[in-house]
Parts: C-alpha cells; structure tokens; sequence
C-alpha cells in the first residue's frame, strides 16, 4: 500500500470530518481538506485488529489518522478510555514534542488502515499548506489545554472522594476504637473490667509477659453497708474512690481492673514483694486517711488487700487463687489490713 492508495473514509469518517471546524477546540477530528492534505502525505499502514501500536509511557515521535476501523486509547488510573474513528487523529504531542511519552496506550479495536506521520512529512505539510496547518495546531494546543483541565476536574474530583472515604474510614476507625473500649472498660470507674484485663493479658503474652509480676486483688470492706444505709449512688461514689486511689498508685505498665461488684485488681511488674507491699500498704493507709475526715454519705470505705508475687507462665486462676488466699486472710482478721501469700496458696 502507497501513501497514493489509501481508501477513502467511510460514511462515519465523513460525518466526522464534515462536523469537524477549526473553531471546534475540542475535537480530535480532522477537517475534510486537513484530512486531504495529510492522506497526501502520511504513509498509510494496515492494522490488524488486536494490534497494540504503543503502551502508555512509551516514547515516540510519530502522529496517528484513523483512516479505516476503531483505535482505543487506555489512559489507565481510572480514566475514561476513548474509542477513534476514521478521520480522528491521535498522538500528537508526540510529532510536535519529539520523544514524548505517550499518555495512553493504543491497541486496534477494529482492523483498518492508519494514516503515519513523521517529522519529515510533517515539515513538508508545513510547507504545502502553513495557513491550514497553523489552524490544526490552534485546535490542538486548544484541546490539550481543555484536555487537562477536564483530568484536573477529574483528579480534584477523586481527591475529593478519596478524602472523603478516607474521612469515613477515620471515623470508623476512631467508633470500632469506642467500642472496643467500651468492651474493654467499665462504665463506673473508667477502669479495666474483667474483659478488659483478659484481653490484656492476651495480648501481653502475645508479645512476651514480663519477667515477673505482682496481683493485689482488693476488696471493700461493709460495701453493703453502705449501699443499705446511704443508697446506690453512694455506693457507687465509694468505688470511684476507690479506683481512683488504684489509679493514683499504678505506673504506666501497671493494670488497676475493677473485676465486678466491689472487687478491684492490681497487675505491677514488680520482681520483689516488698515493692509488692509498698503499693499495697498505700491503697489502704490511703483509705484510712480519708475515713479520718467524717463524711455523710462516706466517699470511701475501708479495704482489704490480698497480695502476693505471681509465676507470669501461670494462667489467671492461679493467679487469682494465691491472690483470693491472701485476700480471704485479711477479711477473716477483720479487713482493713494487707496479707501476703507466698507460692501455691494451699501450702500458704
């Protein structure tokens, strides 16, 4: 086939090159006489269909005419593709940069004929026609411009929605953070409830327990007492306080959990049991301060504590046992005082 031969374009190529007008910045059609002059000149090539002419980000330096079939353009990320007819032209920027990197990849949809140009037949269109030329450049220049201001309507558009999916998605971050603390936590004193310990210590495990710990497990004493005498919403007032005072003494690695009722737990990394008693002497030398001031309805109420250091390769029952020996100890001397167990609390 010679630049000579190339078959006229069909009916759908010359509606096109008739709609086609140098005022139309839009279009990437030819206009009748356009699509004449570069037929004379332009080396026309048969296509099959399914043929891929480049990829997108190859460079080149060579300019399309769909003379015969379809050419479909992918501009990939999402972007809408486009299919070409006859008397549609594509990769210019490429002809008229030299070595430019195609913005979209381009594959033969349906079997035809191109029409290809170069720089040389394009410097001799140049030189036919400068006048015709001059306007095919001005519609060109016109449609990248209006090309790239529709990508960033687009692109402003997907930032948009990105931003607001990923809105969406910090919000139901931060409610599955709520509500997982609200699974973990007890509704009164803000403390560890029994889940939220369990769930701790699985995690904790997880990435290795320390070397060794230390469990008070503390108890109100005459909390009945006060719930019979002063009402609910004083008994509640009590162990807030006493949660506070849990809260006041424990480190940052350090667990205060409220198990249920009126019995709370202290987990410390302690290796020693006279750090153990430490924490242990404060929560109740503390309530026993505050009792010193007559309150009515009490604000806090006395409490026993059990205490001992425990083997972190044990599970929580053991560790609850040695502890509740202790505990158990202290409230049949008559609360208001810390006992220590030392080991397997059936030989304590």
């Amino acid at each position: 086939m010679n630049r000579h031969s190339v078959v006229p374009p069909s009916a759908r190529a010359t509606n096109a090159l008739d709609a086609a007008h140098p005022g139309e910045m839009g279009t990437a059609s030819l206009t009748a006489d356009e699509y004449a002059l570069f037929a004379e000149f332009a080396t026309p090539r048969r296509v099959t269909a399914g043929e891929r002419l480049f990829h997108r980000g190859d460079h080149g330096a060579t300019m399309f005419v769909v003379a015969q079939g379809t050419v479909d353009l992918d501009f990939g990320d999402d972007l809408t593709a486009k299919s070409l007819g006859p008397g549609e032209f594509f990769g210019e920027l490429a002809l008229l940069i030299g070595d430019h990197a195609r913005s979209a990849g381009a594959v033969m949809a349906e079997a035809g004929v191109l029409l290809v140009l170069q720089q040389a037949e394009f410097e001799s269109l140049v030189e036919r026609n400068p006048r015709m030329l001059a306007q095919f450049l001005r519609r060109t220049i016109m449609r990248v411009v209006l090309n790239e201001q529709s990508l960033i309507r687009r692109l402003r558009l997907r930032n948009e929605e990105l931003q607001s999916a990923l809105d969406h998605l910090h919000a139901t971050t931060h409610q599955l953070n709520q509500t997982e603390e609200l699974i973990r936590t007890d509704d009164l004193t803000g403390l560890y409830n029994r889940r939220g310990l369990t769930l701790h210590l699985q995690e904790s495990r997880a990435i290795g327990m320390p070397a060794s710990l230390g469990l008070l497990l503390v108890d109100c004493d005459r909390f009945k007492q006060v719930n019979d005498e002063h009402g609910h919403l004083a008994g509640d007032r009590v162990l807030q306080s006493v949660a506070n005072i849990l809260r006041s003494v424990a480190g940052p690695d350090d667990i205060p959990c409220r198990l249920g009722g009126d019995e709370f737990c202290l987990l410390i990394t302690a290796d020693q049991p006279e750090k153990v008693m430490r924490y242990a002497d404060f929560i109740v030398s503390t309530t026993q301060g505050l009792l010193q001031v007559p309150q009515s309805p009490p604000h806090v109420c006395p409490v026993s504590v059990g205490a001992c250091l425990i083997d972190p390769a044990s599970d929580w029952n053991a560790w609850y046992a040695q502890a509740d020996a202790a505990l158990y100890r202290a409230k049949r001397l008559g609360g208001n005082r810390v006992e220590w167990q030392d080991g397997d609390p059936a030989h304590g």
